[in-house]
């Protein structure tokens, strides 16, 4: 049981942003930028795309279990709501794990779906893959192509 399940109220989605801006403060991206940057974005991303406060604070905390900012323990025992935990959970991908197992673990978690939708349109940003060499650009861009296949998210993403 969460703490959120015990009538303790979720975390706001600000102090969501502030934990993982906090938790990944010495990361940056494949480009050199903060990564919060891309953190904010996909909480941007999912909520332009319709998503409700418990995707947009997952998308918040999307890497931060699969980076090591935070601990699955940590995770576990924050006041969020199971649905947030769930979704984080969902896009933690695991070592060795094959990609159509990630697929098929975010299509069969609720709310998943959108979220790894907004990261994946972000990551393959084309002003984003531009600051890139040209063989980590073409690696991401297969990489990105083949997820959104998996998902049945069509070829052009939206920022």
């Amino acid at each position: 049981m969460t703490p959120a399940d015990r009538g303790h109220p979720p975390l706001s989605l600000p102090e969501v942003a502030a934990i993982a801006r906090e938790a990944h403060a010495a990361q940056q991206d494949k480009a050199g930028r903060p990564y919060a940057e891309h953190l904010q974005a996909v909480a941007e991303g999912v909520r332009r795309r319709g998503g409700d406060d418990e995707q947009i604070a997952a998308a918040w905390l999307h890497d931060s279990v699969e980076d090591d900012a935070l601990s699955e323990q940590w995770l576990g025992d924050a006041p969020l709501t199971r649905r947030t935990k769930d979704i984080v959970l969902a896009l933690t991908k695991r070592a060795g794990e094959p990609k159509e197992a990630y697929a098929e673990r975010i299509l069969a978690t609720p709310g998943a779906r959108l979220v790894k939708e907004a990261d994946l349109a972000h990551n393959a940003d084309p002003a984003r893959l531009a600051v890139l060499d040209a063989t980590t650009r073409a690696r991401l861009t297969a990489k990105y192509a083949t997820m959104r296949a998996l998902l049945g998210l069509g070829e052009n993403p939206l920022p």
